[in-house]
């Protein structure tokens, strides 16, 4: 198994050493002055470029980032953070640095939970004509595991089963607390994950961050209702919660044990 690996934990130390290699090089190219690597990029190397951007390159092994550039642009600043710059063959993106840059982790529940949705009302829109997002039914084709993989597989597979999905509006994917970052007075939304679905897909993340926090039903139940109450379908969110609870607790990589109390389980088995 080569050195440069990507799971669930992050990056082994060789695949930011070439990632960081591949920064230095853009950022030359660019005229840009890097600082040092910062600790909020797990997946990617991201280091800030200058005082007002902040330099990322996304690794060839997270193939659900590929179109990140994509959403990134099709969104243009509104709801979500600003792509300046954008070398695809390098996948570099330079990107506005956001101030205050507070995560949604910091503050209170009503208040991250009117984050999202703001974010969400801005970034749901009509998918383009023409587009190359991947959609949901091809998310969870990837990832949701056969009955034999965990106890909890043929709940989600018979939940998937009963759900007509929608598949018009383009999607983060990834919307929790730490992808959700205050720009003056507003939060947008970092880190996406793009994909073509309904909004409802989106919240599943939310119901299990931040990882910090203890997840209970009471707390699961309490999130969905509100995010019914601001006009989604709390019975929609509900079946993506188990399908999706299923999908991202499993680990990204088959060399991984699999850790039955991950949150994205608790909530499922919170749901069932």
């Amino acid at each position: 198994m080569t050195d440069e690996v990507l799971d669930d934990r992050g990056m082994s130390e060789a695949l930011a050493a070439r990632l960081e290699r591949i920064a230095r090089e853009v950022a030359a190219e660019w005229g840009l002055s890097l600082g040092p690597r910062m600790e909020a990029g797990r997946y990617s190397y991201v280091a800030p470029a200058g005082e007002a951007a902040i330099l990322k390159v996304i690794p060839d092994e997270d193939e659900s980032a590929s179109q990140q550039a994509d959403a990134l642009s099709f969104w243009a600043g509104d709801g979500a953070v600003r792509l300046l710059r954008h070398d695809a063959r390098r996948r570099a993106l330079l990107l506005e640095r956001l101030v205050p840059g507070t995560e949604a982790a910091a503050v209170g529940e009503d208040e991250a939970i009117a984050a999202a949705v703001a974010v969400g009302r801005r970034i749901w829109r009509p998918a383009p004509s023409g587009h190359r997002f991947p959609t949901l039914r091809d998310d969870v084709a990837r990832w949701l595991p056969d009955d034999a993989a965990h106890p909890l597989a043929a709940s989600a597979r018979v939940a998937y089963a009963k759900i007509a999905p929608r598949v018009d509006t383009v999607l983060h994917a990834d919307l929790h607390h730490h992808n959700i970052l205050r720009r003056g007075e507003e939060w947008v939304a970092i880190d996406p994950k793009p994909l073509v679905g309904e909004p409802e897909y989106d919240i599943p993340p939310f119901l299990w961050n931040p990882l910090e926090g203890a997840s209970t039903r009471e707390r699961t139940e309490r999130r969905i209702r509100a995010f019914a109450d601001a006009g989604l379908d709390g019975d929609r969110i509900r079946t993506w919660a188990i399908v999706r609870g299923v999908m991202l607790g499993m680990p990204s990589r088959p060399w991984r044990p699999i850790v039955h109390d991950r949150a994205p389980f608790r909530v499922v088995r919170h749901l069932l």
